[in-house]
């Protein structure tokens, strides 16, 4: 036992490696694996939007951005206030009760470059201070005044839209590291956890699936292409499909204040239908969850996102529950936010459990009353022609032919021979209908009509008898 079990960790290990070294379109944090090459002349682009993309870069460039920016205003504006007292020959000359420089007490670079942070940041020692008589430092004092108000609120606000960047608030948004594969009201569904840490809401929370195939047989290098070709020959890369969960019913609009399962229902609708517990494993595929909604705080838009691999599909799985019910609250057990247990499950697929269902349901399913009467009837008319063959040629012809018997007997009347024979027929039927056990209702209904008939005959022959012997008989009548 522990030698197969060593085996088969062995071989799980190997195929779990194998398969990780494949490229993930989406990591499990959220983060897209798309790198954008080649852009050539649209890089400019990014320069049309610079603040957006100040945004979007990373915090270690945006603060060397930071600092670099006011270090270099500093440096300039601090230089343009030596240049203007160089000029003016400030530096040179004593200042004293009688001479009014442009800056006063500036007499070198760092000097200037100390006046000109003490007025950006209004600090004012009061040491350094400009004068009336320099009409070009006046214009600069307000050159530096706009452009650090610009500078400020430039950058102040990047750093701000960047700190709170909903992005941020994903963080604490939740995803079980495994989906599992189980019936779920008699309805084999894939499902997987989402939770949240916070307790303010995400306002309008909604949740989406995409479903990424990977072609095997496609692979390069084992990687695997995750694409479709259209029977028009169009090549479509990276093929998402969509996966239901809920749109339908508004399942997928989410009250996200206790942790819930998102469950797919696999029908005949679904990607999954043809998968089974054995295809699963030889299956490459990447589901790609997305989570979305709005900062009850901030009011901004927040989107989560995470992916599951087919290792990372567990059948015949359920989620243990986290929710327990206290005194006054419900509480969350985190701890328990991925643990699974195994719970009895079908291994096989949608589709096929469908087939046996249907084909079960055809051979247990009763015959109809039309092909029990069809395989009824020939034991019947056996037994009918078992009894005719044991009557006499004539009875035989009025059985078989049961409408024509009232025509026939009455055809009997032509003549009075053929009404002899006819009468001692029927006779002969009267005495033989007593001992046919076999005849249903029917004939015998119609051979009492029959010994009607030929008592009517047998009458009607005795009168034209005597009118013949007694001509004067018929008048009287």
């Amino acid at each position: 036992m522990s030698a197969f079990g060593d085996e088969y960790q062995a071989v799980g290990l190997a195929r779990c490696s194998a398969r990780r070294e494949r490229q993930r379109f989406v990591d499990k944090n959220g983060r897209c694996n798309v790198q954008h090459g080649n852009l050539g002349g649209e890089s400019s682009r990014y320069l049309s939007d610079f603040f957006t993309t100040l945004v979007d870069l990373k915090w270690r460039w945006n603060l060397l951005i930071f600092l670099l920016t006011y270090t270099v205003a500093w440096l300039v504006m601090a230089s343009m206030w030596w240049g203007i007292a160089y000029l003016r020959g400030d530096l040179h000359q004593a200042h004293g009760d009688t001479y009014s420089p442009c800056v006063a007490n500036v007499y070198n670079f760092p000097s200037a470059f100390l006046f000109f942070v003490e007025t950006e940041a209004t600090i004012g020692y009061g040491h350094r201070y400009i004068t009336e008589r320099c009409p070009e430092g006046i214009v600069l004092f307000l050159f530096q005044s706009l452009l650090g108000s610009v500078v400020d609120a430039f950058l102040i606000g990047c750093m701000f839209i960047k700190m709170s960047q909903p992005k941020k608030r994903a963080e604490t948004l939740m995803f079980s590291r495994a989906a599992v594969i189980s019936q779920r009201d008699a309805k084999l569904c894939l499902m997987f956890r989402v939770g949240n840490l916070r307790n303010s809401h995400m306002v309008s929370a909604q949740i989406r699936c995409k479903l990424i195939k990977v072609r095997p047989a496609a692979t390069l290098g084992g990687t695997g292409q995750r694409s479709r070709q259209t029977p028009e020959g169009e090549f479509l890369p990276l093929d998402q499909c969509e996966l239901d969960v809920g749109f339908g019913t508004g399942a997928d609009q989410l009250f996200l204040v206790s942790p819930l399962t998102i469950c797919h229902e696999i029908n005949s609708e679904s990607p999954f239908f043809c998968l089974s517990q054995r295809s699963l494993r030889s299956e490459q595929f990447e589901i790609v969850v997305i989570l979305e909604g709005i900062v009850e705080t901030t009011g901004m838009t927040c989107q989560a996102r995470t992916s599951y691999t087919e290792d990372e599909v567990l059948w015949g799985h359920r989620f243990l529950p986290v929710m327990s019910l206290e005194d006054g609250f419900f509480r969350v057990d985190y701890s328990q936010f991925h643990a699974t247990f195994e719970v009895p499950t079908p291994p096989y697929s949608v589709k096929e459990q469908e087939e046996n269902l249907s084909q079960s349901s055809l051979l247990s399913s009763p015959l109809d009353k039309k092909s029990r009467r069809e395989q009824a009837c020939p034991l019947d008319c056996a037994d009918t022609t078992g009894e005719k063959n044991k009557l006499p040629a004539k009875l035989q012809k009025i059985s078989s032919r049961k409408e024509g018997l009232p025509a026939r007997a009455l055809g009997m009347s032509s003549s009075n021979t053929e009404k002899t024979l006819s009468t001692g027929d029927l006779l002969k039927i009267q005495e033989i209908s007593p001992t046919s056990d076999g005849e249903d209702s029917d004939n015998r209904m119609q051979l009492k009509a029959l010994k009607i008939n030929a008592k009517a005959l047998t009458q009607s022959t005795s009168r034209l008898e005597l009118q013949k012997d007694f001509p004067g008989m018929g008048a009287l009548e």
